[in-house]
Formats: structure tokens, sequence, C-alpha cells
């Protein structure tokens, strides 16, 4: 009865996300990736291995540190975010767009919409439990390869 109605709903939620885009998120992930893209942005965010806006993306990326770097497409205005993308490619660190600053935050455990995120291989402060280390390490294996795919086929 009323699924109808939400799954319509919930087309024209994303509708509305894809129609907010910036037109230079690209290469932009996929419903599969951003879900697993999410997801480790979610295991980093309690591990401790994130660091959130642009401000702190990049402080982190001029002092060397490495990871991937998720980068929201919905930011009004773009100009906000437009040199992030030169920053990684010029330390060669990967970086993809997820069509929406609050999946980003909601992810990364912050209230406020996040226009990027920055997942590191390893965290600021201590240390990491071995299972834990191991289940980030294969998520972000997994993403960095997915990206990677992605960005060769976009250029």
């Amino acid at each position: 009865m009323g699924s109808d109605g939400e799954t319509e709903r919930s087309a024209m939620k994303e509708r509305k996300k894809m129609e907010a885009l910036a037109p230079i998120a690209k290469p932009l992930a996929g419903k599969k990736l951003c879900k697993r893209t999410l997801k480790l942005v979610r295991r980093a965010s309690e591990s401790k291995c994130l660091k959130r806006g642009v401000k702190e993306v990049v402080k982190s990326i001029r002092r060397g540190n490495k990871g991937i770097c998720i980068i929201a497409g919905n930011i009004s205005p773009i100009d906000v975010i437009t040199h992030v993308p030169i920053l990684c490619e010029e330390s060669e660190i990967p970086y993809v767009y997820v069509p929406s600053k609050e999946d980003l935050a909601t992810a990364g455990a912050t209230k406020r919409p996040t226009c990027c995120v920055l997942v590191l291989t390893k965290p600021t402060k201590g240390e990491l439990g071995e299972e834990e280390q191991k289940k980030l390490k294969e998520d972000y294996s997994q993403v960095a390869s997915d990206v990677a795919e992605l960005t060769s086929s976009q250029f």
C-alpha cells in the first residue's frame, strides 16, 4: 500500500541529489562505490582516522598525510572545494565525489553537512587494535582500487 509512495519519494530525493551536482564532480562514485565509500568513512570515523572539512583536509594533505579524499558533489558555491582535487593530484592522493554532503556528514559522524573528508591510512594519535586495523585496511584497499579503476576510465 504505502510502498509505492515510499519508492516514489526516494526516487524523487535521488533525482534532486543528482540535479544539485556540480559540473566538476568527476569522477563521481556510482551507487555501489558510494555505499562502499560511505562505509569506509564510517569505519574511519570510529577509528579516528578521518579529517573532516576543507580546512583540515587541505592542512593534512600539505603535511604529507596519505589517504583517500572523498568530496561532496552538491557543494554551493563550488569555489569552496575547487582547489582540493588539484592538491590531491599533486600529492598523488586518490579522490572521488559522492552525490550528497549530508550523507557524507552522516557517515563521518557529524550533524553538520561536510564538504570533504580525508580517510587516513593510520590514526593521528594512538594505535588501532589489530582486528580493527585489518577491517579498515581491507575496506580502504577495496575503495582505493575501485577509485583508481573509475579514475582511469574517466581520463
